[in-house]
């Protein structure tokens, strides 16, 4: 079968879907997909890319069709307004043209902004083709959680967008089970929703690290609790350094942080005002490949989300990834995630937006013996293993695809012999 792929990122880009839509090559579907000028999240265009360069390739098999867009910048709300409405313009505008052809079902990636929904269904319009829309943010909670607005009248022509987008949407697809609820409460018949949450990548897995390998030689000596991804408002940093200050006097405890996001510079000189240099490292990004041998030479992975309402439906990606690698897991989240943690035996969970509980959490994890931390990790990967296996997600997936398409087809042959 042919399906379009809609998202503002995409490889090289790291994001989920890159393995998606190549795995679905794997299969023998053909695969395009319709997105931006890679610039996340350093906010300027990756080398070699620009608004004339590059805008056709290929990746394992997957075609990419590039549109202009405005790079985000350091993350500001003007630049990324700019960011998500130049994106939603230039699609409109060009993928028409650039994406040709009859495909079977439209697939949107919707990790934020909810506007990569609107150009998906100008072409369901244009080529009467079903549009499947995975939700992996809910909107307008999640930018009135983080700050990005907080103007009433803002936030109702958003939610009256996003109900917009949902109804006008043939199937829904939820990372969080707690999703379901607020999008039925926009009027979304729940018969339209399925849960289909995130896997982590074939590359996410337990590797054992050569002793000479450069990976050791980045990391402090001692006990490593290692945070990896995104480092952004809803990560919630000020918790992560505040439970560091209350850690101090046990120097062999480190904080690891690779990734980068919005909030590094805050961080950043925020570790220097606390004096926490010594115990709390920020090693920058590195290759998605890579993190499995990062994660490896933790003691211990963390994650964090602040205390929201829209926080505590969602279930961080890393979870998965961390999951998969079979690490033993710090986490200071509400909800949704919290449960999945406690419910898979892989690590000690606190409240979120509590600096006390999280450096007991820390303290719990340290004084554990190895063998403690090692059967935390095979929980870990067994839980994954059982919920969130690529192969067996992609099997779901594709049978929803391909159901949907096959339905349109008979619809549109019955159209045109009536």
């Amino acid at each position: 079968m042919r399906f379009l792929i809609v998202s503002q990122y995409f490889w090289p880009e790291t994001f989920c879907i890159n393995e998606l839509a190549a795995s679905l090559v794997e299969r023998g579907h053909s695969v395009e997909v319709l997105t931006g000028i890679p610039n996340y999240p350093r906010g300027r265009f990756f080398d070699g890319y620009g608004w004339f360069k590059r805008r056709k390739h290929v990746y394992l098999g997957v075609k990419i069709h590039r549109v202009p867009l405005i790079p985000r910048g350091r993350g500001g709300a003007f630049r990324l307004i700019l960011n998500y409405l130049s994106f939603v313009l230039f699609s409109c505008l060009l993928g028409p043209f650039v994406c040709r052809g009859r495909y079977d079902v439209i697939f949107v990636y919707e990790p934020s902004p909810i506007t990569v929904g609107l150009p998906a269904l100008l072409l369901k319009k244009m080529r009467k083709t079903p549009v499947i829309f995975w939700v992996q943010d809910l909107w307008p909670e999640s930018i009135s959680a983080t700050k990005a607005v907080s103007s009433p009248f803002i936030l109702r022509w958003v939610e009256k967008l996003v109900r917009y987008i949902y109804n006008g949407c043939d199937h829904l697809l939820v990372q969080s089970k707690a999703f379901c609820e607020p999008i039925m409460r926009m009027g979304i018949d729940g018969k339209k929703i399925g849960y289909f949450p995130n896997c982590a990548g074939a590359s996410f897995k337990p590797v054992d690290v050569e002793v000479d390998a450069e990976e050791r030689g980045l990391l402090p000596k001692g006990f490593c609790v290692m945070f990896a991804g995104n480092i952004g408002v809803a990560q919630d940093f000020p918790t992560i350094l505040a439970a560091a200050e209350r850690l101090k006097a046990y120097s062999d405890i480190h904080i690891v942080v690779l990734g980068e996001g919005r909030m590094s510079g805050w961080v950043e000189n925020e570790i220097e005002r606390r004096g926490l240099g010594r115990t709390v490292h920020l090693l920058g990004k590195y290759p998605s490949e890579t993190m499995p041998r990062f994660f490896s030479l933790a003691d211990a992975m963390l994650v964090t989300l602040r205390k929201d309402p829209i926080f505590a439906m969602t279930v961080p990606a890393k979870v998965q990834s961390y999951l998969a690698c079979g690490r033993p897991i710090i986490a200071a989240l509400d909800g949704e995630g919290a449960r999945i943690l406690r419910e898979s035996g892989a690590g000690v969970v606190c409240e979120a937006e509590q600096p006390e509980q999280l450096a007991e959490a820390v303290l719990g994890m340290y004084h554990k013996t190895d063998e403690e931390r090692r059967c935390m990790g095979m929980r870990a990967r067994s839980y994954c293993e059982a919920n969130y296996d690529g192969g067996k997600l992609l099997g779901i997936l594709e049978d929803i695809m391909m159901k949907l398409g096959i339905v349109n087809r008979l619809c549109l042959v019955g159209g045109s012999n009536k």
